[in-house]
Parts: C-alpha cells; sequence; structure tokens
C-alpha cells in the first residue's frame, strides 16, 4: 500500500452477496482501510458515520433500496437498565471483567470456537482457525482492548483476576465512546444471558471512562440477530439528517442529536 493511500483513504464497493439478515435480500457494502498513524483518527470519523470496523478494514452497507441497517449508540451517562436488565445483572454477580491488551490466547479461542459451532455453524466465521482468530484480535490499527468475564474466585476482590474464563469482548477505545467489535461467549453458560450483560458492563465502564456512547454496531428491525440491540435505551440511531435521539417509547426525536 502506497503513503498517498495510507493518509487518503480510498473506499471500494463489494459485488452484492445474499443478506444474512433478512432473507431474500442482497447486501453490498463501501470498505477503505484502517493502516498508519492516522488509522485511530479516521476509525473515530468513520465510526461517527455509521462505519464498523473487522481488523485493519472499516466498512458500512451501501445496499440498493435498502436501508434496514442502522447504526446504534447508547448514551451510557442516561441509561438506568430495566428490571430485566437488573435481573441479568443479578444472575452474573459472580463475574468479574478483566481488561487486557489486545492478545489472542488459546483459552479465548477454545470459547469462541464453542459459541461458532452452536450458534453459528452455517455463518460466515464458521470456518475460522486459530490462526483466522488470532488475526481478527491482533490485526488492529487503532485501539483496542480484549475484556475477558471470567467467574470469580475468594482472591478476585484482591487480584481483580478470576477462573473460568465464559466471556470475551474486542471492544476499540473511541474519542467519545466504546465500540463492541466482536462478542462471544461460552454456549453451555445460555441462561446467564452473556450478550446482554457484557453490553451492560460496557455501558457501565464508558460511564466510569467519562465517554458518552456505547457503540452497539447495526439495529435491524426485524432481524432476530439484531433487533435486541433496540432495547439499550436511551440511545441515538444514524439518520441520513444525524443521530436520533430514542427513548424508551421506542420513537425517534425529529431533531439530530450530537
Amino acid at each position: 500500500m502506497t503513503q498517498h493511500s495510507r493518509d487518503t483513504p480510498q473506499f471500494y464497493l463489494t459485488a452484492p452477496s445474499p443478506c444474512p439478515y433478512l432473507p431474500g435480500r442482497h447486501e453490498r457494502k463501501v470498505f477503505t482501510h484502517l493502516v498508519g498513524d492516522k488509522a485511530g483518527d479516521l476509525n473515530d470519523l468513520l465510526t461517527h458515520g455509521g462505519f464498523r470496523r473487522s481488523q485493519s478494514i472499516a466498512y458500512r452497507p451501501a445496499c440498493d433500496q435498502c436501508r434496514a441497517c442502522v447504526s446504534v449508540r447508547v448514551i451510557a451517562n442516561e441509561f438506568r437498565p430495566s428490571r430485566n436488565f437488573r435481573k441479568v445483572q443479578a444472575r452474573n454477580a459472580d463475574i468479574i471483567g478483566e481488561q487486557r491488551s489486545a492478545v489472542p490466547t488459546s483459552e479465548q479461542y477454545s470459547v469462541f470456537r464453542a459459541y461458532l459451532d452452536r450458534r453459528h455453524r452455517n455463518g460466515g466465521m464458521a470456518d475460522m482457525t486459530v490462526l483466522d482468530y488470532a488475526m481478527m484480535v491482533e490485526d488492529s490499527h487503532v485501539e483496542t482492548r480484549i475484556i475477558e468475564y471470567r467467574k470469580r474466585n475468594v482472591d478476585s476482590a484482591i487480584t481483580g483476576r478470576g477462573d473460568e474464563l465464559l466471556a470475551v469482548a474486542l471492544t476499540d477505545v473511541l474519542s467519545d465512546g466504546l465500540s463492541m467489535v466482536y462478542s462471544f461467549f461460552e454456549p453451555s453458560q445460555e441462561a446467564r444471558s452473556l450478550g446482554t450483560f457484557m453490553i451492560l458492563d460496557h455501558i457501565a465502564r464508558a460511564r466510569r471512562q467519562g465517554l458518552p456512547y456505547v457503540y452497539l454496531g447495526y439495529w435491524i428491525e426485524g432481524s432476530k440477530k439484531m433487533d435486541y440491540k433496540g432495547r439499550f435505551l436511551p440511545q441515538q440511531r444514524l439518520a441520513p439528517s444525524g443521530w436520533l435521539r430514542v427513548d424508551a417509547s421506542g420513537e425517534a426525536l425529529a431533531e439530530p442529536q450530537d
């Protein structure tokens, strides 16, 4: 890659492919590379514009005649957990989250492999090897962290560490929030609602760090895989006019919120 392309992002458009979320539709994506010294600033800017990161690529949907994928970010400081969310927190009171540098481990991959085999057996990531997983974690030119969620032990209050690894979140640190790039959990622990718990934990982490938002990626109304993101309110959803606030009523305010 030339120095010019490192400093001036070039954007590309993928060919149409079957949509993984809405049956009978096709998707296209616009993408660019996140490399060089300015990768972090570019990732910030593009995330604000609805892009997501995957390794050293930033992408967003560019589908013909479809705008179902809507970027969402939770307003961390105003979020108050509902009764159901509080139940999830109580259910996982025996878990401690440990923030680490983005370094892959065989223990993480074991949980990742079990997660894919149980929940995404026919998905696009189903054939990922341990080397593929390592690239997913390490191939980042922006500030990225791994948060491991483990069961507490008698020394956790002193050491800050736990025992059995139950869940993992790969998270980017932006200028205005935390962006949850990918998360996964031990499928045998499904009753814990660990996916929900990790989002709740990220909201709490953002609040403690003074960051206003937690970016959850794309909310897709009518998609069982993505519809859950709409439950974390208040949040903002990216519309052509800008970020619109959505409160408990589910109605978006007419004026964009910056």
